[in-house]
């Protein structure tokens, strides 16, 4: 049922030709990411301000998606490109002591899948055009 008012407001914003698993499979690592990146911001490692932001921007990435009403291709595409941005920043954080840490290594690893999904979903926006 969520899909189905996804796909509305999609289309509302001129994007109904978007693959919704695509959608559906970026909604689930930008959460997943927020998740990991919270919890390895409370281990107080010195990666942690780059966790904070990397939560905010998929719980910003997240909310747009699901209210995509007032969106447009474009702005998806550089919301895309900033949610890739500071995952990448977070991962290189995380990276530098998840030997040391397993709660880095897992929210490295979040990071990585958040990244694969959010170009995921930018290619199928890509092939609208």
């Amino acid at each position: 049922m969520m899909m189905d008012m996804m796909s509305k407001d999609m289309a509302k914003a001129g994007m109904s030709t978007t693959d919704m698993s695509v959608l559906e499979a970026c909604l689930d690592a930008c959460s997943a990411c927020e998740q990991a990146s919270i919890v390895c911001s409370m281990e107080m490692t010195p990666c942690a301000p780059a966790c904070m932001n990397c939560a905010a921007m998929c719980n910003t990435m997240m909310n747009c998606m699901l209210r995509m009403q007032g969106m447009t291709r474009e702005v998806t595409m550089s919301m895309l490109d900033a949610t890739i941005a500071v995952c990448q920043m977070c991962m290189d954080e995380c990276m530098a002591h998840a030997d040391d840490s397993e709660v880095c290594k897992m929210c490295a690893q979040s990071c990585k899948a958040c990244m694969d999904a959010c170009m995921a979903l930018k290619n199928s926006l890509m092939k609208m055009a």
